[in-house]
């Protein structure tokens, strides 16, 4: 305890000085008068408390919390007032501050108080850096799950990336085929090449043509000079077709050219080209019916499907949720400057209880949303889109805490047990897998026999 440091600030000496007096026996003690000076001291020596007075003169005690739990190493923030109120007190933590004491200070009292948020504090680090491990070993890529669904799509792209082979990657809007296609191409000899990628649906049949082949001077009416295509920028790397169901018959000839024979001809031009590129397409479309309903050419859709990779719905990886919003935090939190650190246990149940129509693609956005929308490091329900708010009879599992990953999964199990009865079985169809892996993380989780019918 020796080694925490705390940073008091009053603008008033007497106080300033009888605090540091009485705390540093126990602390490392510095003192600030005002909240530039303390600003100061924290961007080049972060304490592990600050002890901050609401009225200092200039700017208040309530603007110094916000602009320290900024800090890339925020302390935990204790505020002093002699205006003590129960409104000053819910203001102070809606601030992020850890609690509040009335002046005159209880010395014995805000001891006790700066060691049980140190001991908070070292709890919460610590499950941080379990969270950022759990992440680090579920990850791949910048892709994130521990699903079973998960773990093979990572076994696929570890297996499939150092070949030439073409992947299908099929699954709904915003699941992350483009992700997947990244992490293909990173995990490929042509890494250290380029990644392109075009959206096929965003353009018109003429325009498409240009984009993947290019196409010489004069080819078309406001064709002004040559224009080198998107195969040819890719030389020795990859690019990604998203949305290829949305390709006309005759770019789909063109594209099984390049398959079959590696070769092209700029649209008006008459050089045949090599293509060296590693083609990867994605489809939210069922391109088996298109193809037998005589809207996609059966030789190309076998050329396609060399490796066919589905990306699974998020409401199918339920146990992928915490992980994911976790990372999403954490990003976004960083990006908008904001102290938000954890979701609420009802934030985190109304996340599991959503069926997510947009997928991961819609979590990151409601993770935002409840970051931009929160002033302090818990992000709550009322935070959160009104999308998210609205009870749903899903059936889906709530958690009752935050995101302990340890602490979120075990609830879950147990909850699905007590929902089904004991049975097994149904409870890992209820959480999205196996009977063998739910018997295992009751094994590895330590849940006995007893926890399962007690609940």
């Amino acid at each position: 305890m020796m080694s925490s440091s705390i940073l008091i600030v009053d603008d008033e000496k007497n106080t300033r000085d009888g605090l540091r007096n009485a705390l540093e026996g126990e602390f490392d003690v510095y003192v600030a008068a005002d909240a530039e000076g303390a600003m100061q001291m924290m961007e080049t020596m972060p304490p592990d408390v600050l002890l901050t007075d609401l009225r200092l003169g200039g700017e208040d005690g309530m603007s110094l919390v916000g602009r320290a739990l900024r800090l890339p190493k925020p302390p935990v923030c204790i505020m002093m007032t002699a205006y003590g109120s129960v409104d000053t007190a819910v203001e102070a933590m809606k601030k992020g501050a850890y609690d509040f004491v009335t002046k005159p200070v209880n010395i014995d009292r805000l001891e006790i108080l700066i060691k049980r948020a140190l001991r908070d504090r070292a709890t919460q680090k610590e499950n941080k850096e379990l969270r950022e491990r759990a992440t680090r070993q579920f990850t791949i890529e910048g892709m994130i799950g521990r699903s079973p669904a998960m773990a093979g799509v990572f076994e696929t792209i570890r297996q499939v990336a150092p070949s030439r082979a073409t992947v299908m990657l099929q699954g709904e809007s915003g699941t992350g085929k483009e992700l997947a296609a990244h992490a293909i191409h990173h995990l490929s000899p042509r890494a250290a090449e380029k990644f392109l990628a075009v959206h096929c649906a965003a353009l018109t049949s003429d325009l498409l043509a240009s984009e993947l082949f290019g196409h010489e001077k004069g080819s078309f009416t406001g064709a002004f000079e040559r224009r080198i295509g998107r195969f040819e920028q890719a030389k020795g790397g990859t690019l990604f077709l998203d949305e290829i169901g949305e390709i006309d018959a005759v770019t789909q000839v063109k594209i099984l050219r390049v398959l079959g024979e590696r070769t092209f001809e700029r649209v008006g031009g008459s050089q045949t080209l090599q293509a060296d590129v590693r083609l990867l397409a994605a489809t939210n479309r069922d391109l088996g019916k298109m193809v037998s309903e005589g809207k996609f050419r059966e030789d190309l859709y076998f050329r396609l499907h060399v490796v066919p990779l589905t990306i699974p719905p998020l409401r199918d990886r339920k146990v992928d949720i915490p992980l994911l919003a976790d990372a999403f935090l954490k990003e976004s939190a960083a990006e908008n400057g904001k102290p938000c650190r954890e979701l609420a246990p009802e934030a985190m149940n109304a996340f599991l209880d959503y069926d997510w129509p947009g997928n991961v693609r819609e979590l990151r956005t409601a993770v935002e949303h409840g970051v931009v929308m929160s002033n302090s490091p818990k992000i709550t329900l009322r935070d959160l889109p009104a999308s998210l708010r609205t009870p749903k009879a899903s059936g889906i599992l709530p958690a009752p805490v935050g995101l302990n990953l340890h602490e979120t999964e075990t609830a879950l199990i147990l909850r699905a047990l007590e929902d089904c009865r004991g049975n097994r079985t149904e409870a890992a169809r209820k959480l999205g897998i196996s009977r063998r892996t739910l018997h295992r993380r009751l094994t590895e989780l330590n849940i006995s026999k007893r926890q399962e019918s007690s609940t």
